[in-house]
């Protein structure tokens, strides 16, 4: 009863509040400030009243455009703003009695107390860290960020859902394809990207101007940094390749084209890491006698051959390989490896999230490695969370079944577990899916999408009527 009595009230005072928001925006920005106000407000009343749309409309631009921002009192992502949004669906909807509580499993219980963890380095970097931050901030981003790991077993409840979360996914990463290969086939100069994304809101444009320049001869991408672009390609060619076997029409060749284009996309970023775990990805499914994998592996042989040939920066980054030491990337490694524990004992709680690795000045260096800047950042307790989170997540999807035969019921979950292992593998020379904003809400998500593939989808909930009922 008082639920429905705070309802009512809310619903009389609605008018007059929607009255004062939209004459304060006709009297201090005219009427494109109005007609934008319009629009978000409609948005936010959308997902607020079905957070699934929220989740979705995540689901098409985070891999798209990743860093597109937006102001509203302070300057956010678009991806992250939607995120944040479909959380606060969630919480009112939950208030309303209309959200059925979540089902935790073991990976989910595991991250939980990861996540509870990194309240210590949190308040241990706000003292131990003289550097210009907001740390709280930053903290709350990255759980924004990593929250996608419980989003999808909450909203995606039903076949039909899951179909849509895909579509919008393999939308996202077409259109982001067709934006980078287009502009590299018109100008392969990488800062013919720039006025694109600065006509996106994108932050930092000096930033922009530095990586463009400092690799102009690689794809340039949404993502900026060609290894981000190679990390969330890396996670998006698996999905596509495997659920497109399963799919008809338009749904098959867009999985099609996210495939291909994407491995082209890895190769043309220069991303070495991701083009390495692709491969040895495609040599293990191949092993395992999945159905295509070897034809797969031939045709991308020959497909990379002719590419590394035709484009010589390619076959540069591609021969760094041999170089060892020599090369430069491979150099700073080998450096970072050697001052790491001077990191560690500087910070032996981790150095929050005040600023991002390296700290500066004392010489102390980052790391390109992926659990050794979970240590770096959370401490040694917070790398050994992030180790028990994934071990949970493999004790839960290891049982592939019979990979010979690929069919509906077993396409996605493949595809989603051998992204997440392509991943896993890259992070022992990088180290961007550990706190690189929206790239990792793309990396738990994908996580979410094996774990929901590997369980039986949820029994439909009883609905709201008969619950008021009873």
């Amino acid at each position: 009863m008082s639920t429905l009595r705070s309802t009512f009230a809310l619903a009389t005072w609605m008018p007059v509040l929607a009255g004062l928001l939209f004459g304060g925006l006709m009297l201090l920005g005219g009427p494109p400030v109005l007609i934008m106000g319009v629009v978000a407000v409609m948005v936010a009343v959308a997902i607020l009243t079905r957070p699934v749309r929220g989740f979705l409309l995540f689901c098409l631009i985070a891999p798209f455009v990743p860093w597109t921002t937006v102001t509203i009192g302070i300057r956010v992502t678009v991806s992250e703003a939607l995120l944040a949004l479909t959380w606060g669906g969630i919480f009112w909807q939950r208030l309303m009695g209309r959200m059925p509580p979540l089902q935790k499993g073991p990976t989910e219980r595991a991250m939980l107390r990861f996540m509870a963890w990194t309240i210590v380095p949190l308040i241990a970097g706000q003292f131990m860290v003289h550097e210009e931050g907001n740390g709280p901030v930053n903290w709350l981003r990255w759980l924004l960020n990593i929250s996608t790991l419980f989003l999808v077993p909450m909203l995606i409840t039903t076949e039909m859902l899951r179909k849509r979360m895909m579509d919008c996914l393999l939308l996202g990463f077409t259109a982001m394809l067709a934006l980078s290969l287009g502009l590299f086939i018109k100008s392969p100069d990488a800062r013919s990207m720039i006025p694109v994304l600065s006509s996106l809101h994108y932050a930092h444009p000096e930033a922009l101007l530095d990586i463009f320049t400092a690799m102009a001869n690689r794809m340039a991408s949404p993502w900026v940094h060609p290894n981000s672009t190679g990390g969330a390609l890396l996670l998006g060619v698996p999905l596509a390749m495997f659920y497109g076997v399963t799919q008809p029409g338009w749904r098959r060749a867009l999985c099609l084209f996210v495939a291909l284009g994407g491995a082209a996309g890895i190769v043309f970023s220069g991303s070495r890491g991701a083009l390495l775990s692709l491969t040895v990805l495609v040599i293990w499914l191949a092993y395992r006698r999945v159905p295509m994998a070897g034809r797969a592996l031939l045709i991308g042989a020959l497909l990379s051959a002719t590419m590394l040939i035709a484009y010589p920066p390619a076959r540069e980054r591609l021969a760094s390989l041999s170089q060892g030491s020599q090369d430069a990337s491979t150099s700073v490694r080998f450096d970072e490896y050697k001052n790491f524990h001077r990191a560690v004992e500087r910070y032996p709680l981790g150095l929050g999230f005040k600023v991002d690795t390296p700290a500066t000045g004392g010489g102390v260096f980052g790391i390109s490695n992926l659990w050794l800047n979970y240590w770096y950042k959370l401490g040694l307790p917070g790398m050994l969370f992030f180790i028990a989170v994934t071990m949970a997540w493999w004790r839960e999807v290891r049982q592939l079944g019979d990979l010979s035969k690929m069919n509906a019921s077993n396409a996605l979950h493949v595809g989603s577990v051998g992204a997440m292992l392509a991943a896993l593998m890259t992070g022992f020379i990088d180290h961007y899916f550990s706190f690189t904003q929206v790239l990792i809400s793309l990396f738990w998500l994908t996580m979410a999408i094996s774990l929901q593939a590997s369980r039986p989808l949820p029994a439909p909930a009883e609905p709201a009527a008969n619950q008021a009922r009873t």
